[in-house]
């Protein structure tokens, strides 16, 4: 029997753990590869250069030079041609709702309704679902198509490519990287879609983490006051570009920000290997317009507005009551909005931001209408049109470029909308991870803009 060195196994082993077992498996999926290449190219002749020229793009796309450039100017002009593009069908919509409004004012007041089921049904329930539909509708009627013809073409899993290398330092899977893109059209899908990653680990992570990214409920707040306090100074075409910027700096932030407490809870609640990921990317395809973009793009817009609306209307109503509910000389609205006061004060905010925020909880959509509400004491949802009237009604109540950005990092961060954290008790089954997907986000959101605040504060710059 041959005798055996026993420093020589000793080293072996010790070489063995240093490379460590996921660089073994990334060594041996990379030599399965070369050798079915090279077994591919001696006997298999390509009279389609579609291949080739596939390849070609993938060397650009996926590469660690230019991949991640390339996909973020993708994502700037998705974002750009959303904001072009929504504006003015965004504004004829909300005119549509306005007229139909006073028409059903002058109804109730024609069968001699009670002031409080008006204020209710049209101020509340109406004016609310009103401002949901112009602020969403368009939006997605724009970013829908353009991200379905991204992923018709066979862009999406590049992307998933790029960011796996992101998402495996971070302790999480890479297929997180296309739960995360499902987010920014709505959490509340995002969370249904972590069910194609098979480890109970990176499945919670990636719950836990998809709602920083924003979705269709925050755009609209994170465009307008982009717009009107980022972008002050500019006009035109200029404008636009900045506020898309901004928008996107706000993006990568979301990202930036989900990494990184992936990457947290991976080394304390969530502790783990990551799970190998070897994906096979498909050709690039030819969109179908008509049968994929068209159809898939109707429908995901169709069922996220029809679930906003739902969502929406009873806080709607819920405005209403508690703007118009008065103990003594002060509104319920009143009473919550005080109290919160000296605390938003310490985030760069004020209480009548927070209390919108709380009261919108349900949907996203609301928080700006919600604040109006407030500023105005007009006791129902408020939607003002010209965007100048806007910002004055802002100024005059204190607001500086701090309070913008900083409504914009709450918006971003904070807790999930309603029917995100439905999504996720029905995922998890589990009343403490729903409760730890609500309290993670709205923690780093405090943290984040107290520390902005005091910071901006402490140089002097407000």
């Amino acid at each position: 029997m041959p005798s055996t060195n026993p420093n020589s196994a000793d080293s072996l082993i010790s070489a063995a753990q240093a490379l460590g077992n996921e660089h073994i498996r990334d060594q041996i999926v990379a030599s399965i590869f070369r050798s079915s290449k090279e077994i591919c190219d001696s006997a298999i002749t390509y009279k389609n250069k579609e291949r080739v020229k596939s390849e070609k793009l993938d060397r650009v796309l996926t590469s660690p030079i230019w991949g991640f450039p390339i996909m973020l100017a993708m994502l700037g002009v998705v974002f750009w041609l959303t904001i072009a593009g929504a504006n003015v069908p965004s504004s004829m919509i909300a005119e549509l709702f306005g007229t139909a409004e006073s028409y059903l004012t002058f109804f109730f007041k024609a069968i001699h309704a009670p002031e409080w089921l008006h204020g209710i049904l049209v101020l509340g329930f109406f004016r609310g679902t009103g401002w949901v539909v112009s602020v969403m509708l368009p939006p997605m009627a724009i970013f829908f198509p353009l991200f379905a013809l991204l992923e018709n073409y066979g862009y999406l899993p590049r992307v998933a490519f790029n960011m796996d290398r992101l998402f495996k330092k971070a302790g999480a899977h890479g297929k997180q990287s296309l739960t995360m893109a499902m987010g920014f059209g709505c959490n509340a899908a995002a969370i249904m879609s972590t069910r194609i990653i098979e480890s109970p680990r990176e499945r919670m992570l990636a719950i836990l983490t998809n709602n920083f990214v924003p979705c269709n409920g925050r755009w609209p707040t994170l465009i307008l006051l982009a717009s009107l306090f980022m972008a002050a100074g500019y006009s035109g075409g200029i404008a636009t570009l900045v506020t898309a910027a901004t928008v996107m700096g706000m993006v990568l932030i979301g990202i930036i920000v989900t990494l990184t407490v992936s990457w947290g809870l991976s080394k304390t609640a969530l502790k783990g290997v990551p799970t190998h990921y070897t994906l096979e990317l498909p050709p690039y395809r030819r969109p179908k317009i008509i049968n994929t973009v068209l159809r898939s793009s109707i429908d995901k817009s169709w069922s996220v507005l029809k679930r906003a609306i739902i969502v929406a209307a009873p806080a709607s109503i819920l405005t209403w009551v508690l703007a118009n509910l008065y103990i003594g000389d002060t509104s319920i609205l009143m009473y919550i909005v005080n109290f919160l006061d000296p605390f938003a004060h310490l985030l760069g905010l004020d209480g009548f931001i927070l209390a919108a925020f709380i009261i919108g909880l349900p949907a996203n959509e609301i928080v700006v209408p919600i604040l109006l509400m407030g500023y105005l004491s007009t006791g129902s949802l408020t939607q003002i049109d010209d965007l100048d009237k806007l910002k004055t009604i802002f100024l005059d109540h204190g607001w500086t470029w701090l309070t913008a950005l900083n409504m914009m990092l709450f918006s971003l961060l904070h807790f999930p909308c309603g029917t995100t954290l439905v999504n996720i008790y029905k995922e998890t089954k589990s009343k403490k991870w729903t409760f730890l997907s609500f309290a993670i986000p709205t923690v780093i959101a405090l943290v984040i803009t107290f520390l902005v605040a005091t910071v901006v504060r402490a140089f002097g710059l407000v």
